[in-house]
């Protein structure tokens, strides 16, 4: 039997915040879902919210859920904790956050908490408009055919949870908890992830040290290059464009010129140099290389 805490069987037992939100049909009222997961899986969410434009918070939440005692429980506390928020502040609230309000989860029922809060995303994006295919972790790659989990979902859940085991990585998105055949590409990725992160260090030596005034030589191969400007872009950039209603992807490195892809609110603002110049290719310089020019295709 799974080691619940308190705030986990109390909120299994007595869900707060259960059932969908209707339409009020109101000026100054939204209303929108995001959903995640699947029955066949085992475990589904659909996110309601009740947004105030004027304002862009949040004035109510509600889930429905399909699945054990732990999805129930996330579901729950995610609606609890985004309530009364803006969307910008509830774009950053994390699956650790979620499992945090309820006391902790169990290490294998990690995956409900990551579910919320790609819920709680995908209702944000599709609120704003941003196509979600832009931000669904689960259009690359697939790595786990018994779940449906892709190369980018993976990594993700690496990153922002520190993850070093496969046995970790089924238990925060499934991947590896089937027939197995994917265990060795997880941890592959694992290593990558490991690897991607001591460049990222190197490149805040780096960056400290310029500061300093010492310019030491800097040699980097082209998959450290590579590397380093995604990481500086998921973790740097892309939050404040997506705060703002617009995104970025990478879509090649050409020696010193970097080609992204502006979208949602970034693709059509007409301040979109200025985005390219000061967001996305100053802290670039700054973090990666100061030869760097981004350029948009």
């Amino acid at each position: 039997m799974w080691d619940y805490s308190e705030k986990v069987l109390e909120l299994f037992y007595n869900p707060l915040n259960q059932g969908s939100i209707d339409d009020p049909n109101q000026p100054d009222v939204a209303v929108v879902f995001g959903e995640v997961g699947s029955i066949a899986c085992g475990d589904a969410l659909r996110l309601h919210l009740k947004v105030q434009p004027s304002t862009d918070s949040i004035l109510d939440a509600r889930f429905q859920t399909f699945g054990c005692t732990s999805a129930i429980a996330s579901s729950s506390a995610l609606t609890e904790i985004i309530k009364g928020r803006t969307l910008d502040q509830a774009l950053h609230i994390t699956n650790r956050d979620i499992a945090d309000f309820l006391g902790g989860l169990p290490e294998a029922k990690m995956h409900c908490s990551v579910m919320g809060q790609e819920a709680l995303e995908a209702a944000i994006y599709k609120y704003r408009g941003i196509e979600v295919e832009h931000h669904e972790e689960d259009d690359g790659t697939l790595v786990c055919t018994c779940y449906g989990i892709s190369e980018k979902k993976i990594r993700r859940a690496i990153a922002e949870n520190d993850l070093s085991t496969v046995e970790q990585v089924t238990n925060y998105v499934k991947a590896g908890g089937g027939c197995g055949s994917c265990l060795a590409g997880i941890e592959d990725l694992i290593l990558d992830a490991q690897q991607s992160v001591e460049t990222v260090r190197a490149a805040a030596e780096l960056a400290v040290e310029r500061e300093q005034g010492i310019q030491p030589p800097i040699s980097l191969t082209n998959l450290q290059k590579i590397t380093m400007i995604q990481t500086v872009l998921d973790k740097e950039v892309r939050p404040v464009l997506v705060a703002d209603g617009g995104d970025v992807s990478l879509h090649d490195v050409e020696g010193d010129r970097v080609l992204v892809k502006l979208q949602g609110a970034c693709g059509s603002c007409p301040s979109s140099t200025e985005t390219l110049k000061y967001a996305i290719e100053a802290k670039l310089q700054d973090l990666v290389l100061p030869s760097l020019v981004v350029e948009a295709i």
